[in-house]
């Protein structure tokens, strides 16, 4: 579900191979430099579907997981901004309304309307492949925004580093904690973004925090699972010390709401507050920690997300590719195990001490 401001501040990403004279002038640069180091973020200007190079117009078709969380309804809202900034003919955005089986329907929608282009946020890792499979033989390149694929043809996943989530989390809490029960509330483990997190929170208390007990809510991304099943594990454990939300756009709401129902919901520095660390990076977490009721949140890069999601297909549709290593807009473009690229746009964690930067996404919107 699932950074900063910037990515979105920054130009462009990895330097692109147009021609002979910029590849001589790239060479003349890094003259005493190994050449894989010079050019780790060049585009090679291969086909991005098999055939030459294109001219980058034509409609793309943008698909969005859900629009019950503040994240995502953000997200929705810069994808026409993104778009005419970068020079892209997105249709309207299509939801899948938390539906996997809807979402390839809706990727064939797109494809039979004669799209040169998607924009995915895939909500099954898995069960994408069906969707991206038909894109592929049609020849229309795809991004992945915030959910990398475990297989299927992309040109690129453009995400934040979630095992770094749920790392962030466990440092956080594990610094305000120093033993007994905290909870994850964790998202759907059908996608990697719900592995990654949860995995990344459960190794990191295991191995560093050894006198912390992990308590675990499987809820996949749903809010009405996150309320019902914290509060029968508070029935249970109301010596609960901490709790990591996986997605605030979707569990800040109902645990809040369960915490002060049962008396719990306790300002940081009074006595019995639970420390909350969430993951969004929304308006409403943020005024969640300038009241006391949680204490941190991962910002994951709404903003960014559009922006690159848009940069990288029309460079997709231009015919280019990429290459593992540093971008210009503080990011790193990595090979996954699958040899699919990802961008990792930067996600910082914001605290009571920097939750008023003006340049976080989530000042920045109503």
């Amino acid at each position: 579900m699932t950074g900063t401001t910037k990515g979105t501040n920054g130009t462009r990403t990895a330097r692109v191979s147009r021609g002979r004279t910029l590849r001589a002038a790239a060479l003349l640069g890094c003259a005493a430099l190994a050449l894989t180091a010079c050019g780790s973020t060049k585009d090679d200007a291969a086909g991005a579907a098999g055939g030459g190079g294109g001219d980058g117009k034509g409609k793309v078709g943008v698909i969005l997981p859900l629009l019950t969380s503040p994240f995502w309804q953000s997200y929705n809202d810069y994808v026409p901004k993104m778009a005419t900034s970068e020079g892209v003919d997105a249709l309207k955005t299509v939801n899948s309304n938390s539906d996997p089986s809807q979402q390839i329907t809706d990727i064939n929608n797109q494809l039979n309307q004669g799209v040169k282009g998607l924009v995915v946020a895939p909500l099954d890792s898995a069960a994408i492949a069906a969707g991206l499979d038909q894109a592929e033989r049609k020849g229309v390149p795809v991004v992945a925004v915030d959910v990398a694929p475990e297989k299927g043809k992309v040109a690129m996943v453009v995400r934040a580093n979630n095992v770094a989530y749920g790392e962030k989390a466990c440092a956080y809490l594990g610094g305000q904690v120093t033993s007994g029960k905290v909870v994850q509330i964790m998202g759907d483990l059908a996608s990697v973004n719900g592995r990654e997190r949860s995995k990344a929170f459960r190794d990191c208390v295991a191995k560093k925090y050894p006198k912390l007990k992990v308590l675990e809510i499987p809820a996949k991304w749903e809010s009405d699972t996150a309320a019902s099943k914290l509060d029968t594990l508070l029935n249970a454990n109301p010596d609960i010390k901490g709790i990591y939300l996986q997605a605030g756009g979707v569990y800040l709401a109902p645990t809040l709401q369960t915490l002060k129902s049962k008396g719990m919901l306790k300002k940081a520095g009074e006595k019995g507050h639970i420390a909350i660390v969430s993951n969004d990076g929304i308006p409403q977490e943020f005024d969640a920690i300038r009241k006391g009721q949680i204490d941190a949140t991962v910002s994951q890069p709404a903003d960014a997300y559009a922006k690159y999601g848009m940069y990288y297909i029309k460079a997709a549709m231009q015919g280019k590719t990429f290459e593992p290593g540093p971008t210009d807009h503080d990011s790193e473009i990595v090979k996954l195990p699958s040899g699919i690229l990802e961008d990792q746009l930067p996600a910082p964690l914001v605290t009571k001490d920097n939750v008023d930067d003006p340049k976080l996404w989530g000042n920045t919107v109503k």
